[in-house]
C-alpha cells in the first residue's frame, strides 16, 4: 500500500479485507468488507434516501445503494430499494468505479501523509476469521442499527467489522475517517484562534494545515479513549433491546 494510492486489483483481496470505491466524482467513497467469491458486506441506505442531511451535502451526496439502470445483475437482482446491511457481488459494490483497500495499523506518519481521510486508520484489525464473523453476524440479524451519515455509516460499518470498536458517546462523530476530515477541515477554516496566530496567508495555511491534520489525528479510532470493544452478539442484543449503537458499552 503506497502514500499515492491505495488502489489494488481483484486478485490481490482475500476474505476479510476492507475495501471501498470513490463516488460522485471523489467526493465520498462506499466502505464494505470482501467475505469471498466475488461478494460484499455492507451497509447503505436505499437509493435517493441519503438525500435530506439538512446541509449542502444534500446537492452531491446520492445514496451508495447498489443500482441497476437496466437489466438488473444476475447475482444480485435489483437492490438500488434495499437498505441496512446487504450483501453484493463485487461489480455491483464497485457501481464502475476503482477498487481500493484500507489500511490498518499505519504508523502516524503514513496517516498523516495520506491526507484525505477515509483510507487508512492507526487501529490494528483483527484477524480476518472474527472479521468475517461480524460482518455476517450483522448481515444475518440486519444489526447495525439506523443509517446516519455524519455517526453511523458504510465506513463504520466495515470498521466496526474490522475493529470491534464502538465509540461510547452520542455527541460526537462515529469511526468515519471521511467524515473526520471533513470536520476537521471545517475547524481548521473556521477556528477563531487563527486570525491571531499570523497575519500572511502563508502563515495562515501553515496552522490551518497543521489544525486538519492534529484534529484528524485525534478523531482517528485508533486512539480515540471514548471507543470500546463491544462483540458484535453484544451489539446486536442492545440495539434489538433499542439502546443506541454509540451507547453501546
Amino acid at each position: 500500500m503506497s502514500i499515492l494510492s491505495n488502489k489494488v486489483e481483484r486478485e490481490e483481496l482475500a476474505p476479510g479485507d476492507h475495501i471501498y470505491s470513490w463516488r460522485s466524482a471523489y467526493i465520498y467513497a462506499h466502505h464494505g468488507i470482501y467475505v469471498g467469491d466475488g461478494m460484499v458486506i455492507h451497509f447503505t441506505r436505499a437509493a435517493g434516501q441519503e438525500i435530506g442531511t439538512g446541509t449542502v451535502l444534500d446537492q452531491f451526496l446520492f445514496s451508495s445503494s447498489p443500482s441497476n439502470s437496466g437489466t438488473p445483475c444476475e447475482k444480485c437482482g435489483d437492490q438500488s430499494n434495499l437498505h441496512g446491511v446487504i450483501t453484493s457481488c463485487l461489480d455491483c459494490f464497485l457501481a464502475g468505479g476503482n477498487l481500493y483497500l484500507f489500511s490498518y495499523s499505519v504508523t502516524p506518519t503514513f496517516f498523516l501523509a495520506k491526507a484525505r481521510g477515509g483510507t487508512c486508520t492507526l487501529a490494528p484489525s483483527d484477524p480476518p476469521n472474527i472479521v468475517l464473523h461480524r460482518a455476517k453476524y450483522l448481515l444475518d440479524n440486519n444489526g447495525f442499527g439506523m443509517y446516519c451519515l455524519f455517526k453511523n455509516n458504510c465506513e463504520d460499518f466495515a470498521i466496526y467489522c474490522k475493529t470491534g470498536l464502538l465509540v461510547e458517546t452520542t455527541f460526537s462523530v462515529g469511526r468515519s475517517g471521511q467524515i473526520s476530515s471533513v470536520l476537521a477541515a471545517i475547524t481548521s477554516i473556521m477556528s477563531s484562534p487563527l486570525r491571531f496566530l499570523t497575519t500572511s496567508a502563508s502563515g495562515l495555511m501553515v496552522v490551518a494545515s497543521g489544525m486538519y491534520c492534529v484534529s484528524r489525528y485525534v478523531s482517528d479510532i485508533g486512539i480515540r479513549r471514548d471507543a470500546n470493544k463491544i462483540p458484535v452478539e453484544t451489539l446486536v442484543a442492545q440495539l434489538c433491546q433499542g439502546v443506541p449503537q454509540t451507547m453501546a458499552t
